[in-house]
């Protein structure tokens, strides 16, 4: 098991593991003394937490200013348990709750690879460079202070260069977005579907974003 603390006014954000639940009072010393409203995301993967376990967290919990309490599991009995105590708690296979905690952990990482497709309603961002190996769809957006990489087909919405990166770029294997953005200049994606069969890159010349084909030279 995994938990998030995630503020809602900031980008603090601290993950925590968990093989067993002894002592975890300890565990979130760390936290304690913040002052800002904070939410906790709990990624239970196979394993089962009753009502008993949940309730010490609530109750700890509420009493170092974390409000907000969501449980992401595949385990039906955690899920129960969780309703049983009013706590947001949703059902979802292995592969979501992974791709999951690997949204929210981006922030905290420098450069991202995210394996598998991005759905619509997703957000990945990076601070250093991301490079996906699926396809972005129709309502996700990616985002990266640097470069972006897709390595399956770009339908979505793309955003690098998020410092003022000029020289920032976006490749994809099929390079259809509704947006464009790399760094304050946004092109609308094309309407017509790409001809061509290689990966193809666009960055900014003359102060327009521009599509060439890439070419990775050795």
């Amino acid at each position: 098991m995994e938990i998030v603390i995630k503020s809602r006014e900031s980008e603090y954000i601290e993950t925590f593991s968990f093989k067993s639940l002894d002592n975890f009072h300890e565990t979130f010393k760390t936290i304690s003394s913040n002052k800002e409203t904070l939410e906790a995301k709990f990624f239970v993967i196979n394993d089962s937490l009753s009502s008993h376990q949940l309730s010490k967290f609530k109750n700890f919990f509420e009493k170092i200013n974390i409000c907000l309490l969501c449980i992401y599991s595949n385990n039906r009995e955690t899920i129960l348990a969780g309703k049983s105590l009013k706590i947001d708690s949703k059902f979802f296979n292995e592969k979501d709750i992974k791709n999951k905690l690997l949204l929210f952990n981006s922030k905290n990482k420098k450069d991202i690879l995210h394996k598998g497709t991005v759905r619509s309603g997703d957000r990945i961002s990076s601070n250093g460079h991301l490079s996906i190996i699926g396809d972005v769809n129709p309502g996700a957006i990616v985002s990266a202070k640097k470069n972006i990489y897709v390595w399956g087909k770009l339908l979505g919405i793309a955003f690098a260069g998020k410092d003022g990166n000029n020289n920032s770029s976006i490749s994809s294997l099929y390079l259809k977005p509704l947006q464009l953005r790399i760094a304050d200049i946004i092109a609308i994606g094309p309407k017509d579907k790409p001809k061509n069969s290689y990966p193809e890159i666009a960055l900014i010349e003359n102060k327009t974003i521009i599509i060439k084909p890439f070419i990775i030279e050795g």
